[in-house]
């Protein structure tokens, strides 16, 4: 059997002597010899961790990583440092700027999500939709199918023509569906497009993740993955104040406040279109697809906004490691399929534990809270909103404070230690609640301290499964994890729970409860055995592209 090609870096002379002279000269303290924002100490990282990781056989198959055997296969052969220069900047506006844009479109998937939350009481009220549970529950699961299929599609664009191409392709189809969802005459018209939401947000869960790893510097991409999902929950406080505002019905009627909630929600996305144009496509994704020249543009541009100047070619070539690429217009499906579930067949189960578990826990638990509110602590469907606030502050909280421990402490820490709290604190709150001794306050700060850890648990799902398989899988990769996990464990987890709560049993509500709990214990377990360590790691060691040539 041929020898499974090796990962190779071309290093100039200059390169190997600096590295030698570093340990008596004090490179570090030098000035000019590496670029502005790097740190030599990240090069030893780099270093090791390339080491270590490329030491194996290449994670490919042999149709796409044969020997080249003519000229035109030599041509599409390309050399590039980009990957080490975009981590090597450190944190400037332009980054600010991903987040931001990046952000906005969580904030308004936030917003969508609790108003279809908190408004589920004001459907079943509708003189004209007059929604059951079931019908609230049924709902819900509509918009989260929808996110799977979106997801499967959208993601296999996204790793063909391109992330920022398809921004634009799924908020166009969000927004749209999410107008239309305010004009809907009945259960069959309400679900029809929640789904086609849920399709626009499941493309933009992939195109957005790979782009946050591409685009963002080793060292800070764990806080940055966190923050930027966690903003989901500032669209949630938001859609609170509005669900607050849009259902008193001394201001708006009964059939006209949930109404102007979702065309209020998709006039707001119209600024995401504006904002969009900040990002640029991933350089990563063009090097390999055939366009080094516009990647090392706009890596040229990214360097000159973060520095003042773009690095130089006789600069940066002494201070980068470059690697060779086959580019390629495609990754065809069959390799696909052979990476995710054969080269990185325990990643897979780690990425499938860890989705499963947070999906469960958070649809069922969020897409019902106001029905636990009103059907058994008496809350008016009015007043929601209110206790929705503290829910979305504990959300948000846990990733903004707890993130940085996710590159520091590291990722198998952290995953561990985040999920199996959250998983013992509802088990706790469930069985309080089962036994009556909960009010609606107590449960709704329950529900705050839960999520404080479950907010960057949920999170770090993402990130994992974003930053552990190569760049010509990202985007697929997300989607499956996305679709699978939220298959099984959301679209089945706001259903359930909408039955065990048209119970009007305690006891079966704890044991949906116990039910995420277990998951999530599971998950945690899980996470500290295999899950890997991938903090402050360049994203080419922590998974080879498959593009990579000797």
């Amino acid at each position: 059997m041929r020898e499974p090609p090796r990962f190779e870096f071309v290093i100039g002379r200059s390169w190997r002597k600096g590295c030698e002279s570093f340990g008596a000269s004090g490179l570090g303290a030098s000035t000019g010899a590496f670029p502005h924002g790097f740190h030599p100490m990240d090069l030893q990282r780099w270093q090791r961790d390339v080491t270590a990781a490329v030491t194996g056989p290449a994670p490919t198959n042999d149709h796409f990583h044969d020997n080249f055997k003519d000229r035109r296969d030599d041509d599409r052969v390309v050399e590039t440092s980009i990957p080490f220069r975009l981590d090597a900047l450190h944190w400037s506006g332009f980054h600010t700027r991903v987040v931001m844009a990046l952000g906005i479109t969580w904030i308004l998937d936030g917003l969508e999500v609790t108003l279809a939350g908190a408004l589920s009481g004001a459907l079943k009220e509708s003189p004209t939709l007059q929604f059951t549970n079931f019908d609230v529950g049924f709902a819900n699961s509509a918009y989260l199918a929808g996110a799977v299929i979106g997801a499967f599609g959208f993601g296999w664009l996204t790793d063909r023509i391109g992330r920022k191409k398809l921004f634009f392709i799924t908020l166009a189809l969000y927004l749209t569906a999410t107008a239309a969802t305010a004009c809907s005459w009945s259960i069959a018209s309400y679900a029809l497009f929640r789904f086609l939401t849920g399709a626009g947000i499941g493309g933009e869960y992939t195109a957005i993740n790979s782009t946050i790893q591409e685009l963002v510097p080793a060292r800070y991409r764990g806080w940055t993955d966190l923050v930027i999902n966690g903003s989901f929950w500032l669209g949630a406080a938001m859609g609170a104040v509005s669900a607050i505002i849009l259902l008193d019905p001394h201001l708006i009627g009964p059939d006209w406040g949930w109404r102007l909630a979702y065309l209020t929600g998709a006039c707001l996305g119209l600024i995401v279109f504006v904002m969009r144009m900040w990002i640029p496509e991933s350089p990563r994704w063009l090097v390999i697809h055939g366009h080094p020249d516009q990647a090392n543009a706009i890596v040229e541009d990214i360097e000159r906004s973060v520095t003042g100047h773009a690095q130089k070619q006789d600069s940066y070539q002494h201070a980068w490691p470059k690697m060779k690429l086959k580019m390629r217009d495609h990754t065809p499906l069959r390799e696909v399929v052979h990476t995710l579930f054969s080269v990185y067949r325990q990643r897979s189960m780690v990425g499938l534990a860890l989705m499963i578990a947070q999906a469960f826990f958070y649809n069922a638990i969020f897409f019902t809270f106001a029905l636990i509110l009103t059907d058994f602590y008496g809350i008016g469907a009015n007043q929601v909103g209110w206790y929705l606030l503290p829910f979305a502050a504990g959300n948000f909280l846990g990733p903004l404070l707890l993130g940085r421990l996710f590159d520091t402490l590291g990722r198998r820490v952290m995953i561990a230690l985040t999920y199996g709290v959250s998983g013992v604190l509802l088990a706790l709150s469930g069985y309080l609640f089962s036994i009556g001794v909960l009010s609606a306050q107590t449960q709704t700060i329950a529900w705050m301290v839960i999520f404080f850890w479950a907010s960057p648990a949920a999170s770090a799902a993402y990130l994992t499964v974003s930053e552990t398989f190569p760049l010509e899988v990202r985007a697929l990769a997300i989607a499956f994890f996305y679709a699978v996990g939220t298959g099984i464990g959301g679209v089945a987890g706001p259903a359930l729970f909408g039955a065990l709560i048209d119970t009007g049993s305690r006891g079966s509500v704890f044991f949906g409860y116990l039910l995420g709990a277990g998951l999530m214990i599971a998950a945690a377990v899980v996470a500290w055995r295999y899950a890997i360590a991938a903090e402050r790691r360049t994203l080419e060691s922590v998974a080879k592209p498959l593009a990579f040539v000797e």
